[in-house]
């Protein structure tokens, strides 16, 4: 994925890459600590939503919903972009 996002960026000239290998490495590195961040935000929402399971149980709300909104707005929150 790191070499297709290099490469991309190199033809469409909107950086200007003078070594491809480090290139590479900082997107794996930027990538990575990205999806480690929306793993954290995943966390993060489901434990919200299960401190508060019974007034979601009670409510009838849907679990998928309310999880989508809750790292939504964590996103937000954190200046995060999904």
């Amino acid at each position: 994925m790191a070499e297709a996002v290099v490469k991309r960026l190199v033809w469409r000239k909107l950086a200007d890459v003078r070594d491809e290998t480090r290139a590479r490495e900082v997107v794996r590195r930027i990538l990575a600590e990205n999806f480690q961040a929306e793993e954290k935000l995943d966390a993060d929402a489901r434990t919200l939503l299960m401190d508060n399971a019974k007034l979601i149980r009670d409510s009838a709300s849907d679990y998928k919903r309310l999880f989508t909104l809750v790292k939504t707005k964590l996103a937000k929150e954190r200046g995060f972009t999904l």
